[in-house]
């Protein structure tokens, strides 16, 4: 359906973020207005809020017939989408939206970058080259990552990962805590195959109960990609301590040129070979503009 059609299903969800709000959870290179939270965030609130409703009256269901007290266990829904594409931001914004709903105030966010293996690990298997790929991430940590979350563990551990020194933080972690939704957001959270191509029998996939593809022109993505370079070369790269301190020096010449060769080499491919891919996996594809507006949507 088209943004308009898309945006007439609020129906009457207030728009309940503010412009100050909305800055404070604004990414790099993602102009988000209050319109686009209004046209685009609303109805996807809304319609996950039917879901969570679903599937409570579902679990509460089978308790009955087992004859035991309801569990009410936390909905997931997962972000996928290339690098680049906005998932962060629209991970964010989602999570301010979905917490203003009444029956579900409790929004946890948590990005897979946390459960890549650390630096030392990928260089000693000899695939630095292919982080962000499959397998560079502890998948099976990921599961009972999820696994404790879905059986209403308290406290658990998610590791945290800085994208200055470009590796996990050591001895820091992300505590999550019985949450009413969990937002999974990551590149590759809808794969299914497991370590060297087999199929494990529990995958990450497992525990989502709703999926989101962000999806845009492979053009539009390696643009917005060299954007984002340029800038984070002006800012995050010139930190104390920055993984990529060794390209905040590059020329205006040689900078969109190296971001391009970044993409061409490591991020398109990961798109093409791994990503793409599990677009059909997703209940919800958003497909967004040149101007990163979402301009047309998917809904299985």
């Amino acid at each position: 359906m088209t943004r308009n059609e898309w945006a007439e299903l609020r129906a009457s969800t207030p728009l309940t973020l503010s412009e100050d709000d909305l800055s404070a959870l604004r990414g790099v290179n993602e102009d988000v207005s209050l319109e686009d939270v209004a046209n685009v965030y609303l109805p996807l609130s809304r319609l996950i809020n039917l879901h969570i409703g679903a599937a409570r009256q579902l679990t509460g269901i089978r308790d009955t017939f087992l004859g035991r007290p309801t569990h009410r266990g936390p909905y997931i829904v997962a972000i996928a989408g290339s690098v680049a594409v906005g998932k962060s931001t629209f991970a964010r914004v989602l999570q301010a939206v979905m917490a203003r709903w009444p029956d579900h105030p409790n929004v946890a966010l948590v990005t897979t970058d946390g459960f890549l293996y650390p630096n030392s690990k990928l260089v000693a298997d000899g695939i630095m080259h292919r982080k962000g790929f499959p397998e560079s991430y502890d998948r099976k940590h990921m599961v009972k990552f999820l696994a404790a979350v879905k059986a209403g563990e308290r406290n658990i551990k998610a590791p945290i990962y800085s994208h200055v020194s470009y590796d996990i933080v050591p001895d820091q972690y992300q505590l999550i805590d019985q949450p009413d939704i969990l937002i999974f957001e990551g590149l590759n959270v809808l794969q299914t195959d497991g370590v060297d191509g087999q199929k494990p029998s529990t995958i990450v996939s497992d525990f989502f109960d709703f999926s989101v593809y962000l999806d845009a022109d492979e053009q539009d993505i390696e643009q917005w990609y060299v954007a984002r370079f340029l800038m984070l070369q002006k800012t995050s790269f010139r930190a104390r301590g920055a993984y990529f301190r060794k390209l905040a020096d590059l020329t205006p010449e040689e900078a969109p040129e190296a971001a391009r060769q970044i993409w061409r080499d490591i991020n398109r491919v990961n798109l093409l070979e791994n990503i793409l891919p599990t677009r059909e996996r997703a209940d919800l594809v958003l497909r967004k503009a040149a101007d990163h507006s979402v301009s047309e949507i998917w809904l299985r």
